[in-house]
């Protein structure tokens, strides 16, 4: 490796020490945010405290963990992708017909739903990103071609209807508990902690912050940014097809309507946990933090009897708050550096 390679991908210890004071001042932030809105709930709400309700809160934000997982990937290098929960619906019911039609012993059956499921969202991550990278046309414009393209194959793939009964065993793991805690939770902790690790402990996730912090500059250094990218998004895909297997694991269905909204959720979680649309900045612990932060508020509005629409308008009001004050945690995080 050259010397420019290096310094691209391990910078200096001066360098690296705004964005490190930012990432720990953001995650400490959203942590107090969350621990204070966890309480003020826990008040406020009779039964928001309960063992049964906390576990329901945790099961909630599965989903939107695994998919804010793999969003984060994508908006380090710089992007977005607007296709997520179309392509969660192509994978769900493209999994769901092998799982009840394929006439192959059940474990088998689930087994392949399983594969399909990750192959489908790992080629419509490859697709936004390779065609994004190859014509430079910004991520925002073929994620949302995707949007169309994911719903629609969802739709006739299954005459828009409906699939259900999905096999008792595959069931049984979206209401299996372990150590008290929910399979499904497990399953997003440990892609969390996936993705913590290969973006702050391997080379990779060292290029991921560098292409979104300069692009140019890890290009002259001999490392090939398009491929990097394109492989930001495919683990969007590929988290995506977790995702989707999570779904009906839970709800017992796979529908081509699933999904609808759950993209600006996944958005919503990466940048409350303080990343930067820019490319750059941002963390894995932010985003979990995020995650829960967004299921709280969703679950404590809910059980204080607050109508669809209004929590709607909270939530986007917490989302704007939240980027103002990163703005001057920002600021504050390169004075102090």
């Amino acid at each position: 490796m050259t010397n420019a390679a290096a310094s691209v991908v391990e910078p200096k210890p001066t360098a690296r020490a705004p964005r490190i004071a930012q990432q720990v001042m953001g995650e400490a932030g959203i942590g107090i945010a969350l621990v204070v809105l966890t309480l003020v709930f826990a008040l406020t709400a009779g039964d928001f405290a309960t063992t049964q309700n906390l576990r329901n809160i945790m099961t909630q934000i599965t989903l939107n963990t695994i998919l804010a997982v793999g969003m984060t990937f994508v908006i380090l290098v710089g992007g977005i992708d607007l296709s997520v929960g179309s392509v969660l619906a192509l994978c769900a019911v493209v999994a769901g017909t092998v799982m009840t039609e394929a006439d192959l012993a059940t474990p088998v059956a689930i087994l392949l739903a399983l594969l399909a499921s990750l192959a489908i969202g790992a080629a419509c991550g490859l697709v936004n990103g390779a065609v994004s990278e190859t014509w430079k046309v910004p991520s925002f414009i073929i994620t949302l071609g995707m949007l169309y393209v994911a719903r629609g194959a969802a739709q006739d793939f299954t005459d828009a209807k409906t699939i259900y009964n999905l096999p008792q065993q595959f069931n049984d793991f979206g209401t299996l508990t372990v150590l008290w805690v929910p399979a499904v939770f497990w399953v997003a902790l440990i892609f969390a902690a996936v993705g913590w690790f290969v973006l702050t402990r391997t080379v990779f996730g060292r290029l991921i912050y560098a292409v979104g912090d300069n692009e140019e500059a890890v290009r002259l250094s001999g490392h090939r940014t398009g491929v990097i990218k394109v492989l930001a998004f495919v683990i969007a895909g590929f988290t995506v097809g977790v995702a989707a297997l999570t779904y009906m694991a839970r709800l017992n269905i796979a529908s081509p309507i699933l999904g609808q909204g759950y993209e600006l959720n996944a958005i919503a979680a990466v940048v409350i946990g303080g990343a930067s649309l820019g490319g750059g900045r941002g963390s894995m612990v932010g985003t979990f933090l995020g995650a829960c932060l967004l299921g709280v508020l969703t679950n404590g509005l809910l059980l204080l009897g607050v109508s669809d629409f209004q929590r709607l308008m909270i939530t986007g009001g917490v989302i704007m708050i939240a980027v103002v004050i990163d703005a001057y945690r920002r600021r504050l995080a390169e004075r102090i550096s």
